[in-house]
């Protein structure tokens, strides 16, 4: 049975300098994020049949429920949210709406201001939540992290979501879903083409570039007294792998190398376990020890010329 959701994927085109951009690594970025788009698709769809098959199942007042299982209207409707969400990646896989709004009310930057633009996932996402002290109260620091999201995701909105706000600085943390596999398998080499193009991208438009190292996981978290194996889908070595090259990738291309990862990570090469509650997120110590890094790398990238 075909699905007529999944039959079909367009972008906007994206317009790049020749002087500053590389057709090759555009041309294989893009053949890299259709293919995540393609895998995407093919996962949501399957997914949305898996769920009205259990919903199907759960459904009959037949079936026991257990006394620790929760309610059977609570399961219908985390089934029905899930199934939302994953229809709405299905029509706007970058999730280009997120910051739509927020983008056109955003006045452009004053002339001598230094507005910084942070693109990542969740780990730069969560980083505006209260409990974590705020983003960089009263800084001109903009942030576009969208929880889960890996490079291709990121390299299709980064024109809207990064080059229209005129930033001076682009801080990028990204990588660490791109090797969960949160859209589809993705080998180091197609993550490190999908950074190296969003920092061509950067250049062509006069933004400078910082780029930050990958945190490293632990798996010292608990859920529900069972231990959070988070090196599972993020190994150790991998991440290591990908910070070398980006770390590479900088010093090669006048970049900034933001490196997270050493002020972060014990004596066994894990997150220190103070630094996240579930071995993959910061918790408040762990911004704390990132903010000053982050405005360090910042001050130094800003200082460069174009």
């Amino acid at each position: 049975m075909r699905c007529n959701s999944c039959s079909g994927f367009s972008s906007d085109r994206f317009f790049f300098s020749d002087k500053f951009f590389s057709v090759f690594s555009a041309t294989s970025a893009l053949r890299t994020t259709l293919s995540a788009v393609a895998s995407a698709s093919v996962t949501i769809c399957f997914s949305i049949v898996t769920i009205l098959a259990a919903m199907i199942l759960v459904l009959p007042s037949s079936v026991a429920q257990t006394s620790d299982a929760p309610p059977l209207a609570k399961q219908v409707a985390d089934l029905e949210e899930k199934l939302s969400r994953d229809e709405r990646t299905l029509q706007d896989w970058p999730n280009l709406a997120r910051y739509r709004e927020a983008n056109s009310v955003l006045a452009a930057p004053a002339k001598d201001e230094v507005r910084v633009v942070f693109m990542g996932d969740s780990i730069t996402d969560m980083w505006a939540q209260p409990q974590f002290g705020g983003f960089f109260p009263g800084a001109p620091y903009v942030d576009r992290g969208i929880s889960g999201q890996t490079t291709p995701q990121m390299l299709i909105r980064f024109r809207p979501d990064v080059i229209a706000l005129q930033p001076r600085v682009v801080l990028i943390l990204a990588g660490t879903n791109d090797i969960a596999g949160n859209t589809g398998p993705m080998t180091l080499e197609e993550i490190e083409e999908n950074l190296a193009s969003m920092s061509d991208l950067a250049h062509a438009n006069g933004i400078r570039v910082v780029f930050a190292s990958v945190l490293p996981v632990h798996d010292y978290g608990l859920s529900d007294g069972r231990p959070i194996v988070v090196t599972a889908g993020r190994p150790p070595e991998k991440i290591l792998a990908l910070n070398a090259w980006i770390e590479s990738y900088a010093s090669k291309h006048g970049d900034t190398y933001l490196d997270y990862f050493s002020a972060m990570v014990d004596s066994h090469g894990f997150l220190k376990k103070e630094l996240s509650h579930d071995g993959l997120h910061p918790n408040k110590a762990g911004y704390e020890v990132m903010a000053p890094l982050a405005e360090k790398a910042i001050a130094e990238s800003a200082a460069k010329k174009k």
